[in-house]
């Protein structure tokens, strides 16, 4: 009888451990940067090579494919949400709901305020519902489309869209990083959110500055003419019949928020109740609503409305959504979890994080090393779930060692986790807001302040000292202690 010889499974060296890493970046920025290559296929073969380097440590298929099962699991509420979220926007196409947003936004909303008014409306919703996801495939696409009407700059838009929707995400309590993050930590939920309060605030009043700035510096000249605006409001009030009721699903989505219910069946109820008064009200058929639903909505299916007549503005603002919207991101996001999947189960990412840790000495250090891991489980995984569980996990001895209070890791966790996911590309977030929004990551993330802001005041805090507690819950001074052998 023969026995299949076992494997001898190793740890990685350091340099081993970085040689995924470095295929990440090379096919990334050569492949898909300079040959405009699918990203899906840059993933796969950076996976491919985590492959290689796993195989040679020892471990066989089904040990890496265990781990890329790991990471899909941990990634599955996301991934259930943002389909839900693809459905919610073509049927609140459907039913008028975000056409009126946008209708009553450009009559409204003075364009040197846009972006400072994108970022605080973004930012109250995903407080309330808990989702940036959410906040941004809604009021987040009102405001893209207020600022396509006017002529402002997209990736301005979107980088205010996005800041506020990560504002509500760190800060709701309904938020599953906010819930996670005092986990990792070791701390009260509440004790997190009020902690948090000094790093995001300081960014976000650093973000109102600069949207503001930015929105007072437009030239007024170069925006969209009156006319353009004028045919883009006639055009809408010809497509759609506005009143309050088409707000329903939107208090339908707050409302299961304050009542703490579960999201996606919200999302779900919202969106059936936006098809039927697509159905009811707007005059679309069941069959438009139903095909809206799956495959995403276009204007060809108002009816009565003449093409022909309709700006093409019109159709870039509403020709979206749909369960099937979603599944190119979902792809890569899969080609994501592939490559970090196996990355992770060969133990690299455990040796390259233990080398950063051995070379802490002071609390700024121990701060701006959380900040550095965490963006990087952010790079390799793409997920925020994973880029706050793991160095929370792995930096939790070492906050213990300097006597420091649970919420600080908390807080700079989700400072680097929660902020950055939304500035990688081919992440679940830095994806669905590129697919959403219609604005490439590259774009717009330089205008997505809130996002870069608040790791970089944890970082500036950790040093100085200023809001850091310890262990009895007391301000500190500077640290100089080293970490004990």
């Amino acid at each position: 009888m023969s026995t299949k010889k076992q494997r001898t499974v190793k740890t990685p060296s350091l340099g081993l451990s970085l040689i995924p890493l470095l295929g990440l970046v090379l096919f990334l920025g050569i492949g898909y940067g300079k040959f405009r290559f699918p990203t899906q296929v840059c993933m796969l073969a950076a996976a491919a090579v985590a492959a290689i380097v796993a195989y040679a440590c020892g471990l066989s298929w089904d040990e890496m494919f265990e781990g890329v099962r790991e990471k899909i699991s941990a990634s599955l509420p996301s991934i259930f949400v943002m389909i839900c979220v693809g459905a919610m926007i073509s049927s609140w196409m459907i039913s008028g709901t975000i056409p009126m947003m946008i209708y009553y936004g450009i009559k409204i909303i003075d364009p040197r305020w846009l972006f400072v008014t994108g970022f605080i409306v973004c930012a109250i919703i995903s407080t309330v519902t808990g989702t940036s996801f959410g906040s941004a495939g809604t009021a987040g696409i009102a405001v893209m489309g207020v600022a396509i009407a006017v002529g402002a700059p997209l990736p301005i838009a979107a980088g205010a869209v996005i800041s506020g929707a990560v504002f509500g995400d760190k800060l709701s309590p309904f938020s599953d990083t906010t819930i996670l993050a005092p986990i990792a930590g070791g701390c009260d939920l509440y004790d997190h959110i009020k902690h948090m309060f000094f790093t995001t605030g300081c960014a976000s009043i650093v973000a109102l500055i600069v949207y503001a700035i930015a929105g007072l510096s437009l030239d007024m000249n170069s925006m969209a003419t009156a006319e353009t605006v004028d045919a883009m409001l006639t055009s809408l009030e010809g497509m759609y019949h506005f009143n309050i009721l088409l707000l329903l699903p939107v208090v339908i989505v707050l409302g299961g928020a304050f009542l703490k219910k579960p999201t996606v069946p919200c999302m779900l109820l919202a969106s059936l109740v936006a098809l039927i008064l697509g159905v009811a009200m707007q005059g679309f058929t069941v069959s438009n609503a139903a095909t809206a639903f799956y495959s995403g909505f276009n204007v060809s299916m108002v009816p009565g409305v003449d093409l022909e007549t309709v700006p093409s503005t019109i159709n870039t603002l509403l020709n979206r959504g749909g369960l099937m919207g979603m599944m190119s991101t979902i792809l890569l996001i899969f080609c994501a979890i592939g490559f970090g999947g196996i990355y992770s189960k060969t133990g690299c990412i455990n040796v390259i994080l233990n080398k950063m840790l051995s070379a802490i000495k002071s609390v700024g250090g121990l701060i701006t090393s959380t900040v550095v891991a965490t963006i990087f489980m952010s790079i390799v995984t793409g997920s925020s779930y994973l880029a706050i569980l793991v160095p929370g996990e792995l930096f939790k001895g070492a906050f213990d060692e300097f006597k420091l209070h649970g919420k600080n890791l908390s807080r700079t966790l989700e400072d680097a986790g929660t902020c950055v996911v939304p500035l990688v590309p081919w992440a679940v977030a830095g994806t669905y807001m590129a697919n959403t929004l219609g604005v490439p990551t590259l774009e717009y993330l330089p205008w997505a302040v809130l996002c870069y802001t608040s790791f970089i005041f944890a970082i500036i805090f950790g040093y100085t000292g200023i809001t850091i507690r310890d262990k009895d819950d007391q301000p500190i001074r500077k640290k100089k202690e080293k970490v004990k052998a």
